[in-house]
């Protein structure tokens, strides 16, 4: 899956594995043994929800919207309630364009999520501008686990396919700080391969590019905050 800053076709934008605890909070501990039967994560997301991820730049935090596309805010909803985020590499952040994550650190998660698709959901009830978080797609009906956060305003992608679901509403600084330098994977660039990441997961990534920041947890938010 993949997105290009410059001209766009085929488009695609990306989960890891981990643990830790966060008291009172859903989604600290990575449920394994669901996550391998992504036919029973179809639990149906409240109205509105927020997410803290805990990440090695620090912390942000998105609010899910349902309306605005509800099988992405299902999704989105019940694999981060499983843990699925945990130890997540950015591994495509692209300055002044986006940060992409969501291929497993764990191999074995990637092999039953890769067609664990959903519809799409119409478009254009909020737009692809800066902070507003969407999955990835490569074409109709393909969304499966891969999330993109707009740097920029990106409107170009709304005839796309790329419904947004949330916003981050606190920390798109620490966004911004990503290590951004490995740029584009290959054959384009000399950035993480997905091929390889879907297949070696995390031991690929943190021997070949050990810069890359990551989701040490992402957790559902009991108590929302603010927007800041």
């Amino acid at each position: 899956m993949r997105l290009t800053a410059i001209t766009i076709t085929t488009v695609a934008l990306f989960i890891v594995f981990g643990i830790g605890p966060a008291a009172g909070q859903e989604g600290a501990q990575v449920n394994l043994d669901k996550l391998l039967k992504p036919a029973l994560l179809n639990e149906k997301a409240p109205d509105k929800f927020q997410v803290k991820f805990d990440t090695s730049k620090g912390e942000f935090i998105i609010e899910v919207m349902r309306v605005w596309s509800p099988n992405g805010a299902d999704r989105f909803y019940n694999l981060v309630k499983n843990g699925y985020y945990n130890d997540c590499r950015f591994f495509r952040v692209i300055e002044n364009f986006m940060a992409q994550f969501g291929i497993s650190g764990n191999p074995k998660l990637n092999a039953v999520w890769q067609n664990a698709v959903i519809k799409d959901d119409p478009p254009f009830k909020q737009p692809n501008i800066r902070g507003y978080v969407s999955f990835a797609t490569r074409g109709t009906d393909t969304r499966t686990t891969q999330l993109f956060i707009n740097a920029k305003d990106n409107r170009n992608l709304d005839e796309l396919g790329f419904t947004p679901f949330g916003r981050v509403i606190k920390g798109m600084l620490i966004i911004d700080a990503f290590y951004d330098r490995y740029g584009e994977g290959a054959p384009k660039g000399k950035g993480p391969e997905q091929a390889r990441i879907h297949n070696e997961g995390n031991a690929y990534l943190e021997t070949s590019f050990p810069k890359l920041d990551y989701v040490k947890t992402a957790v559902i938010i009991d108590k929302p905050e603010k927007e800041k």
